[in-house]
């Protein structure tokens, strides 16, 4: 009886001590890779356009609720006039990330992000002449839901509420040019009121 009721207690201490810690010390690993491909000759002239996206994100929970992460990518893009290249872009990314964990129920968990996207970049024209050095760093607040489906893997899906960014160009040779936006609109009231930059996607833990 005794051996029953310490292996009980010694069970309850360790459930206990589990939810305490909650997910505290784990890791996880994600992020986007995107490319895609498009030709347009509604104007006479085929115009071809690549673009591709490969940021990486790692980051883990240094709270049993609190997690932050940092992402570091690449974005690039070609345009091409009737197989000429009309411009050029090519950017580093760095993006740090907080988030905020609830629990909902069992493996559900609503979150709120806040992150600070910071793109550094160049354009080029048709020639090395017409280039313009860009800066983008931005203030995203993005709430979510998380459902950890086993010990390593957890499917998510978000969408921004509001996003403040600041731009600036420079251009070889010219002046330099800047200006501020302010989002807070989480739906496109103009159309269809879909919501805004939503994303669904995996998440590894480890």
């Amino acid at each position: 009886m005794r051996k029953t009721l310490l292996i009980l207690t010694m069970a309850l201490i360790s459930i206990s001590l589990s939810a305490q810690e909650g997910l505290k010390g784990i890791w996880f690993a994600g992020g986007q890779i995107e490319f895609s491909s498009s030709k347009d000759k509604s104007t006479g002239v085929e115009l071809k356009t690549n673009n591709t996206t490969v940021l990486p994100i790692i980051g883990g929970f240094i709270s049993p609720s609190v997690a932050i992460g940092t992402g570091i990518g690449y974005m690039g893009g070609k345009t091409k006039a009737d197989g000429v290249q009309d411009s050029k872009s090519d950017s580093f990314v760095l993006k740090p990330l907080a988030r905020k964990y609830w629990n909902i129920t069992g493996g559900l968990y609503f979150f709120g992000q806040i992150s600070l996207p910071m793109i550094f970049g160049k354009i080029e024209g048709e020639n090395s002449d017409s280039k313009i050095n860009t800066t983008d760093i931005s203030l995203e607040i993005a709430p979510g839901f998380d459902y950890v489906v086993n010990s390593w893997l957890t499917i998510e899906t978000s969408f921004t509420i509001l996003n403040m960014g600041y731009n600036k160009q420079k251009p070889k040779g010219g002046d330099s040019s800047s200006n501020f936006g302010f989002n807070a609109n989480p739906f496109n009231s103009i159309n269809d009121r879909t919501v805004g930059n939503l994303q669904v996607g995996v998440k590894f833990l480890f």
